[in-house]
């Protein structure tokens, strides 16, 4: 039997944070999930069973991210999907909402990434999250430009922070608890429009999002590089 690892989930008690470490601790490693929903990460920790703990974090505030990985050390690796924003138009003019967002999907990330520093093994692999909106823009602009921040990020990271590995996972629409909850006349078009204009002809799952972001994790000779898991929605 092999070395136990343990990794970190920032945002793990649902979708595709979950379903990573889901995948850990079936494989024998272990995990530390963060949200900001005590109750949530409970009930995801006692899904999870005794290789999984439970820590409250905010992304946003300094002192929560310091505490999250306070006593942590030798992390094997990252996965930092956990965000919550609205995409606000940019004929709307919504400052605070376009604030709001790279406040939540990349200041978050890079202020987390930076605070696991101590706690990261120097071999570990860092996974961001941005998505397919980075190249193929379907709506708002300024989500757009976020997602391609990360991915540029993700890159700069890599040659900044080596030999830890840092990649970006960079999704299209996940059949995740995030879509299954919005009001079905924001949903189905989208859905019917993933359909009629992937290859695929279908949404991602959250187990194979799960998957990439393991792979990105393992794999010892990937740094520097975005996986599209989108059903080639990026090329069509």
């Amino acid at each position: 039997m092999g070395k136990v690892r343990r990794y970190a989930v920032v945002g793990g008690t649902s979708g595709m944070g979950f379903a990573l470490a889901r995948l850990l601790v079936e494989r024998g490693d272990r995990v530390v999930i963060g949200g900001r929903d005590q109750a949530r990460l409970a009930e995801a920790a006692a899904r999870l069973g005794d290789r999984a703990e439970a820590r409250v974090v905010d992304s946003g505030r300094e002192s929560s991210r310091e505490a999250f990985f306070d006593g942590l050390s030798d992390l094997a690796g990252l996965f930092t999907p956990g965000a919550s924003y609205s995409t606000p138009m940019f004929r709307d003019g919504e400052a605070g909402a376009v604030k709001a967002l790279f406040d939540a999907k990349f200041w978050g990330q890079y202020w987390t990434v930076h605070a696991a520093l101590s706690a990261l093994a120097p071999d570990a692999g860092v996974v961001l999250m941005a998505g397919t909106a980075s190249i193929r823009p379907t709506g708002s602009s300024a989500y757009a430009a976020c997602n391609a921040a990360i991915e540029g990020l993700g890159r700069a990271l890599a040659r900044e922070l080596a030999p830890l590995r840092v990649n970006t996972l960079s999704p299209g629409m996940i059949d995740s608890e995030l879509w299954r909850n919005r009001p079905d006349e924001i949903r189905d078009p989208m859905v019917a429009l993933w359909r009629e204009r992937t290859l695929t002809g279908r949404p991602g799952t959250v187990a194979e999002a799960a998957g990439a972001a393991a792979f990105l994790l393992d794999n010892g000779n990937i740094t520097g590089s975005t996986i599209y898991l989108d059903g080639g929605w990026t090329f069509r």
